[in-house]
């Protein structure tokens, strides 16, 4: 996730560089064109340029709000996942009739709440494509937990089965009442629903059709502007076309980025420092020493 600070020249002009180029090169042509073969370039009204902008404007405000909306839920979803997995340690913490179960009691919490850091890390993985099984699970999860969801495809979800077993066993002792038992099932139901509207959101695709049109029609406007300006202001329509080229481009990728939030790049949803985060509150939780630091910063965005 970008943050408050001066993102640097290089990473903006990566990502536009080849398009701007084509147009740099396009209204060279023009321009030499209109120097030697003035008789053969089409007179372009100056209204066609300005309705065309206006429209892909319009077009391009549309795709960066949808974009926007996607990137928006999947903070709130993963701003979700804060609060239950929190909820989960707090509710154990607290209904957990440890003096009947004693130490047992206690490495039941722990190993429960060290499992939730997992999941956290675990799903921010897998929803970025990486390894959903890194270093930092295998410090927080038994062997025969990581023997078990080593089988299973959706490691995320094979760690949620793991707490509903555990939870159930819990209960079966006496260390949870039936009422306590609901409470701490309905939030391991709202983290799988968390975990299900992430997963909505990194497999459905953008229409791709809409971004390959909507591409198409900027360059469309661009060489028709760069027509119209030819005749009008000579030599500075290769600036003046570069320079609004630069702006399109900027935000249609804006856009594209935006639209896919567990992507791995700078602008996506920041879960590797929500997960940490949730690490800290929890190991807090639990009086644990090993306490980590929030993720530091990058040189302008947070991972």
């Amino acid at each position: 996730m970008l943050i408050e600070k001066k993102i640097p020249f290089r990473y903006v002009f990566r990502k536009i560089k080849n398009d701007v180029f084509r147009v740099l090169l396009f209204s060279i042509a023009f321009h030499l064109l209109k120097l030697f073969f003035s008789e053969h370039l089409p007179l372009i009204p100056f209204q066609l340029p300005t309705i065309l902008g206006i429209s892909i404007s319009l077009l391009l405000a549309f795709k960066l709000n949808q974009s926007y909306d996607r990137w928006w839920e999947a903070r709130k979803v993963w701003g979700a996942i804060v609060n239950d997995s929190r909820s989960l340690v707090l509710q154990l913490k607290s209904f957990m009739n440890e003096d009947l179960l004693g130490v047992e009691g206690a490495l039941a919490i722990k190993r429960l709440a060290y499992r939730q850091i997992a999941w956290c890390y675990c799903l921010g993985q897998s929803l970025r494509g990486l390894e959903p099984i890194a270093e930092k699970q295998n410090e927080l999860l038994r062997e025969e937990d990581l023997s078990f969801i080593r089988t299973q495809s959706n490691k995320p979800f094979a760690l949620l089965m793991l707490h509903v077993g555990d939870l159930k066993e819990l209960h079966r002792k006496g260390a949870v009442n039936d009422f306590q038992q609901v409470q701490l099932d309905s939030t391991v139901v709202r983290l799988c629903d968390s975990m299900g509207k992430a997963e909505r959101i990194n497999n459905t695709v953008f229409p791709v059709t809409y971004g390959l049109f909507l591409h198409f029609f900027i360059y469309l406007f661009l060489v028709i502007l760069s027509l119209g300006l030819v005749e009008t202001i000579g030599l500075y329509e290769i600036p003046v076309l570069t320079l609004i080229a630069s702006t399109f481009f900027l935000i249609e990728k804006t856009a594209k980025h935006m639209q896919d939030p567990f992507r791995n790049k700078p602008t996506d949803t920041s879960v590797t420092a929500i997960a940490r985060t949730i690490e800290i509150n929890i190991k807090q939780v639990l009086q644990d020493k090993n306490v980590p630091k929030p993720v530091p910063a990058e040189e302008f965005y947070i991972m």
